[in-house]
């Protein structure tokens, strides 16, 4: 900061000069722009891979496909019939595991079902040896589908 004093023997009317002088925070703000400008393109580079789109396929229902749903209370249906308790889920699938190919499981659950209930679900076509388990859920409203 700089500031004119008057000479020893001079006028009195002259006032202090209390102005900023702002060249040097000029240069140090140019300075820190050209530093940002090229640094920034060298920080955002990251490791090149092709992200998947996203899509909207259709279920494609084979009659060998089991579809299994699960109601907010913990209910187990088999293709639209009521199962007792999920050793008679395990029994049917382990029933259609060695099918030639092997059905898909379709999983449909209630928004408010309990996630134990579709753990189980999953478990037990784990122990069964399905190998393709998918969950059936609905587009949100108002996306747009490309």
């Amino acid at each position: 900061m700089a500031m004119n004093v008057p000479a020893a023997g001079g006028d009195e009317d002259e006032a202090f000069n209390s102005t900023i002088n702002t060249t040097p925070l000029v240069d140090v703000m140019l300075v820190l722009l050209i530093i940002f400008l090229i640094t920034i393109p060298v920080v955002t580079k990251s490791v090149p891979v092709q992200l998947p789109h996203e899509t909207n396929i259709a279920t494609k229902t084979k009659p060998e496909n089991i579809v299994i749903a699960v109601d907010k209370a913990g209910n187990t249906y088999w293709n639209d019939g009521l199962l007792h308790d999920n050793t008679d889920l395990l029994n049917h699938l382990k029933g259609r595991a060695g099918d030639d190919p092997q059905p898909e499981v379709h999983i449909r659950a209630d928004k408010d079902t309990l996630f134990q209930y579709v753990g189980k679900v999953v478990t037990d076509c784990q122990r069964a040896g399905i190998v393709k388990v998918a969950f059936i859920t609905e587009p949100e409203h108002g996306s747009a589908v490309q």
